[in-house]
Formats: structure tokens, sequence, C-alpha cells
């Protein structure tokens, strides 16, 4: 089999399974395992797919820069940010994180709701103008891909901070390699700001879900809810439901 074809096969047995096991698929296919490992390191190396021990998981489709993810599943993440504010009282002190469902939270968001919002995020404190939420913007090194802050500075100012609620942007919903994004301050941020709240919910549009990426941001259980509004017959959400990880149905109408 030439190696464009078993490149081909493997990505078809990411996308149906959602994890390729090395030694399974060499012996399946009559081929080395050091071959189907370097098939693999090249799918990495191009973005279609995430290596890990023993093989590959599929690669999130949410780590192409900010402007081309504001064209991804856009239904998909206002009916998840949708039923995040649905989760919101007056009142609250809640964390928002960066990235394009984060900032589809604050469109939804009604603007005579009086709570308080921290973020890292820049474009969504400027989305706040206009809202009678008090504001708080945590400052440090400004990591361009998601337009958030990062970095020594901004993990020590959220430590100075606490929260009822954080809703926590991933890249990756995986029912193996948990919540993932693909950096590696960005997901130490993550886990700062995770640990300030009482409650961490994840935004997990359609399109993250059984993908991952390649830093592990908090276990699956360590969460109060996946607000997604994926199959929720399917094999994923059930997978991420026996990992631990409480599923929050995103259906048209919440938050009405």
């Amino acid at each position: 089999m030439l190696a464009a074809a078993r490149k081909d096969l493997l990505l078809e047995r990411l996308r149906r399974d959602g994890r390729i096991v090395a030694k399974e698929i060499a012996i399946e296919l009559g081929l080395s395992e050091d071959s189907i490992r370097r098939d693999l390191r090249e799918l990495d190396a191009a973005g279609l797919a995430v290596r890990v021990y023993g093989g590959a998981l599929p690669a999130s489709p949410a780590v192409v820069d900010y402007a081309s993810r504001a064209r991804v599943a856009p239904e998909s993440k206002r009916l998840v940010a949708a039923s995040a504010v649905a989760l919101i009282e007056p009142g609250t002190t809640l964390i928002i994180d960066g990235g394009t469902t984060a900032l589809a939270m604050v469109e939804a968001l009604p603007t005579a709701l009086e709570c308080t919002i921290i973020t890292h995020s820049p474009t969504v404190a400027a989305a706040l103008l206009d809202h009678a939420a008090e504001v708080f913007l945590i400052g440090g090194r400004l990591f361009k891909h998601s337009a958030v802050a990062c970095g020594a500075a901004a993990v020590e100012a959220a430590g100075r901070i606490s929260a009822d609620l954080f809703f926590l942007g991933v890249t990756g919903v995986h029912p193996t390699a948990g919540l993932t994004t693909g950096d590696a301050e960005e997901a130490a941020m993550k886990r700062a700001l995770a640990s300030r709240a009482a409650e961490t919910y994840v935004l997990a549009s359609a399109e993250k879900l059984g993908a991952a990426s390649r830093y592990a941001v908090v276990p699956l259980d360590a969460v109060a809810g996946v607000i997604t509004d994926g199959d929720p017959g399917g094999p994923t959400l059930s997978e991420l439901a026996a990992a631990g990880a409480p599923i929050v149905a995103a259906r048209a109408g919440a938050g009405a």
C-alpha cells in the first residue's frame, strides 16, 4: 500500500473510531509499527492528527487562526453560548475564557444583567462595554492565536481572584485525552483560572468533540459540566459521560 493511501486510511479510522493504536493497525495492514508511526508523525506535523503514546487521536479543527475559527460552526457556538448564559444568575461573579465561543457568550448575555465578569481576553472585555456588568481584565503577554493574556504575570494575577463560575474554552474534548488546547502557556492559564472558580463549565461546540490537541488542561471529572450540542445518542457523549464528565445539552431556546 502506498504511503498516501495508508494516510488516507489512517485518517478515515481516526474519524470513525476516534483513535488509532499503532500496533493494532500495523498487524491489520501487515506492516511494521515503524511504518505506521512514521505516517502518524507526518500526519501530526501536517496538523491532521495528534500523536499520543501508542498511536494517535483526531486533531482539533479549532487550532486554526482566530479569524478562521470565527467561521467554524457558528450555529453550534450560538447554541452552546445561550445555554452557558442560562446558568448565570444576577449578582454572579464569573470568569469568561477567550475564544470565539466565549465571544458568542457575550453576544447572548443580556446587557442589563448585573454581574461581575473577569476575563483575560481583551476582545471579550471590549464586547462588554455596553453591558451593565462590572468587568475586570487580566493582563499579561498577548497570545494572539486566541487573543488572550498568558504567561507568568497573567497566572499570578489569576491567583488573586475568586469566582462562582468559569466558562472554559478548549480546542479538544476527547474521552481519553480529556480537555486539551494547543499551547502550553495557554493551558497553564486555563488551569489557573479553573482553580479560582467554584464550578467550571466547558464550552464545547460540536467540532471539538472527539478531537484532541497537545496540552492537557483539566481532567474531565474536574468540571461541573460540558455544555455541548453534540449528538446525545452518539458514542462520544456516552464515552465522555462514562469518563466522569457531566453533559449539559445545549438546545435551541436555551435562556429564552
